[in-house]
């Protein structure tokens, strides 16, 4: 029962982040400054420190490091190589979408990761279970408002994002769900957190801060930025508590 009521609970949260996100899309440049904090601080204050503590126990931390800088060069790659000459492309129209696509489908598969953990956390015991969902319930909000930007901000089609939000809200539940059929070995979610967080680190410093801050005023975006960070680590070190 807990389990279906925190599912419920990921779900609304998501779609609340991506439903103010459409709403506001006019002020898109102030929300993709927000998201690049809350996405750089989710990776620096969430998803590093649960993969240094799941994965040291089989791996050494500079074999943690490689595996987020696996993830970061591996998305570099994706963005620059297999998605094309975007500066050509761009020019047609086709290449953006698919860039909106690839950062929709990185959010939904971390949001899958974050039902797992909360999964895999109540196979341990309920205490740790509660502290995984109410970490990943805060940041499953950013996780809506930055599924909804990335599309925004390649697609410019608001249906495509909708559709890739909705994917974001079942993508939690459906990682809770996959727990009460298997379980997942600690050292392989320790490694995909990390190279996950090279994903969001990438995300975040080479694609949300640029956009944010083009032709709109650097002091209040930056200071969007900073409160994004600010905000999820405040969230995060009070779920730890």
């Amino acid at each position: 029962m807990m389990l279906i009521l925190i599912a419920i609970a990921a779900f609304a949260a998501t779609l609340l982040g991506g439903w103010l996100a459409l709403r506001f899309k006019d002020k898109l440049h102030l929300i993709l400054g927000f998201s690049a904090g809350a996405v750089i601080g989710v990776a620096f204050f969430d998803l590093i420190p649960e993969a240094v503590d799941l994965g040291q126990q089989f791996y050494s931390t500079s074999a943690i490091a490689a595996f987020i800088a696996t993830g970061f060069l591996t998305y570099l790659v994706l963005d620059r190589w297999v998605l094309l000459h975007h500066h050509d492309s761009d020019e047609h129209g086709h290449t953006a979408p698919r860039r909106g696509i690839l950062g929709g489908s990185t959010l939904a598969v971390h949001s899958f990761l974050d039902g797992v953990a909360i999964g895999v956390g109540f196979q341990v015991s309920s205490a740790v279970g509660l502290i995984v969902a109410v970490a990943v319930l805060t940041h499953d909000f950013s996780d809506g408002i930055n599924t909804v930007n990335v599309l925004l901000k390649h697609s410019k089609d608001s249906r495509m994002a909708f559709k890739w939000l909705m994917v974001d809200a079942v993508a939690p539940v459906a990682g809770i769900t996959s727990t009460l059929f298997f379980a997942l070995p600690e050292h392989l979610l320790g490694v995909i957190l990390a190279v996950f967080a090279g994903f969001f680190l990438y995300i975040g410093a080479s694609d949300l801060i640029p956009e944010s801050h083009h032709a709109h005023p650097k002091f209040l975006t930056t200071l969007m930025t900073l409160l994004g960070a600010g905000v999820l680590f405040l969230v995060i070190r009070l779920a730890g508590l």
